[in-house]
């Protein structure tokens, strides 16, 4: 049974409850429709002007939450449900409240209600304001186990207990040996070995990904015309576009694109999963993240699906591993580490980084192709793969000494698998070192020749990735070498950037002095806030 714990107020008589759905819930087989009581129960959902006003959205994204949201909203309808249903208006001055409280609290006093329902949230935000939504109406709320993930918080917290240092690998190996995924009857790994991590790392070479499969394709039925409608009609100068046609807002769709993946991509994915190519966003990425992310996908069916297709015999083993371990191991990693360290965790910076972003991670125009190609795909489809996202704007967003906790905002803003249990210990932590450690065990930071080496980006750029001074100078190759400079003595306990700090001693203080000031310059040429 869900786990039920509430503060208890006396209930007016005759009320209603209140079942919330967030818009990150859109889960088929949620907890909350075991609670459902079609006497007394009203399923709330809500669009918001704070959720999307708050930061400067992407359109897209907007576009992909309401129709996902709406076309759920229909389906549950469909079944019986009775819905109570907030639809943004395309003109401000009709809306009735701005933020998610504002709406809850209006609604709330309306039906009369004796209690508020809600499977746990993915953002520590959100699960304050529930809390003071509920103080406020003076009735209870009741949270409910999210059943979506493989780990729970105890799990997370009994493995993390007594350590000093959180390890994903180690992590990874448990739940691959709890859940019997990749794992024998003794629980040893499946090929002799937990990680081929080091198999897939391999670049295109100067051939390049030759023909890839084309893509699904969805057209935008007319519930998605008229979200787009809106969005051009309130956010006409947030960045990105508004549709996506190979983006799906309907679980039925979700889990075509699913079966697609693991038969056209799966196999070559493990292999290229770091490679970069010139006007190709996804490549062998499944992009099944934004949908892992709103629960239209659940992550068992997508593990189960590698998995069969391994024992198939259509998937190498590197492949599937390496697919699993970014679901079972990764995801639910970050998940814990979340939940474990909010809401101190969204303060910590490591390095005392404040430059905000440059303009160009919103617009994408700048002379840097790798940037440029990145940002690309950014704007397009609201999606840029791991490696896009941590080695060439999370690198150059850290090196450059970008303020991580903008960097989190910025990614919550443009991505539209962003949401923010997943994307604060991946940006903060992760990408930037924020926290100096906890989720990495290194900052994530190279030259341009890193680039160079996985992508074709290099070939058709103005500046030298082998360079860090001069107007031809690769900035990616400049700002590496400054932040090591600005922050060796900071790093010098970390055996894993040793190799590079000897690196930097080896330089001459004249040679350090160059690629400062070459640094400071780029800083006031880039120097600007959001350009809205």
């Amino acid at each position: 049974m869900p786990r039920r714990s509430a503060v208890r107020h006396t209930p007016p008589p005759g009320a209603h409850r209140f079942l919330i759905i967030l818009g990150d819930q859109l889960d088929v087989n949620s907890a909350i429709f075991s609670q459902y009581c079609p006497e007394t129960d009203i399923l709330w959902m809500a669009e918001t002007p704070e959720e999307v006003e708050q930061i400067w959205s992407h359109r897209l994204r907007i576009t992909f939450f309401f129709s996902a949201m709406r076309h759920f909203r229909d389906e549950l309808r469909a079944k019986k449900f009775r819905v109570h249903y907030r639809e943004l208006n395309q003109d401000p001055a009709q809306d009735e409240g701005q933020t998610f409280t504002d709406l809850l609290l209006r609604d709330a006093d309306e039906f009369g209600i004796r209690e508020l329902v809600v499977v746990e949230p993915g953002d520590w935000r959100v699960k304050q304001r529930l809390e003071a939504a509920a103080q406020k109406l003076g009735v209870p709320l009741t949270y409910l186990d999210d059943t979506h993930f493989f780990a729970t918080h105890a799990d997370f917290q009994k493995f993390a207990s007594g350590k000093k240092k959180l390890i994903l690998e180690y992590f990874y190996r448990e739940m691959r040996k709890k859940h019997q995924i990749l794992v024998d009857e003794a629980g040893q790994p499946e090929g002799g070995q937990w990680n081929f991590d080091h198999e897939n790392r391999e670049s295109f070479g100067s051939s390049g990904p030759g023909k890839l499969p084309a893509p699904l394709k969805f057209t935008a039925d007319a519930m998605t015309q008229e979200v787009m409608e809106l969005v051009r009609a309130r956010f006409p100068s947030n960045p990105g576009e508004v549709f996506d046609e190979t983006l799906a807002v309907t679980r039925a769709d979700a889990l075509k694109l699913l079966k697609y993946f693991v038969r056209h991509h799966l196999p070559r994915f493990g292999r290229y999963e770091d490679a970069m190519w010139t006007g190709e966003a996804t490549l062998h990425h499944s992009r099944l993240s934004v949908y892992l992310n709103v629960k239209l996908l659940n992550p068992r069916e997508c593990v189960q699906a590698a998995v069969e297709a391994y024992q198939a015999g259509q998937v190498d083993l590197a492949s599937t591993e390496g697919f699993v371990r970014q679901i079972l191991g990764w995801r639910e990693f970050i998940r814990g580490i979340y939940w474990s360290h909010m809401p101190q965790y969204a303060e910590l910076n490591f390095f005392e980084h404040q430059q905000p972003l440059p303009s160009f991670f919103w617009d994408g125009q700048t002379e840097m192709v790798c940037v440029r190609e990145s940002m690309k795909h950014v704007l397009k489809h609201g999606y840029a793969h791991h490696i896009h996202r941590l080695m060439v704007l999370g690198n150059l967003s850290q090196t450059f000494g970008a303020h991580p906790y903008q960097f989190h905002q910025w990614h919550m803003a443009m991505y539209l698998d962003a949401i923010d249990w997943v994307s604060l210990p991946n940006t903060l932590g992760m990408s930037q070192f924020g926290d100096g450690g906890i989720v990495g065990t290194k900052p994530y930071c190279a030259t341009g020749a890193y680039i160079s080496r996985m992508s074709n980006f290099c070939q058709s750029c103005q500046f030298d990735p082998k360079k860090s001074t001069g107007k031809d100078a690769c900035p990616i190759t400049t700002f590496y070498w400054d932040f090591l400079s600005r922050h060796r003595e900071q790093l010098r306990g970390n055996q894993r950037m040793a190799m590079q700090l000897k690196n930097v001693d080896r330089k001459t203080e004249l040679e350090l002095q160059e690629i400062a000031q070459r640094a400071k310059e780029l800083r006031e040429q880039w120097k600007s806030q959001e350009p809205h």
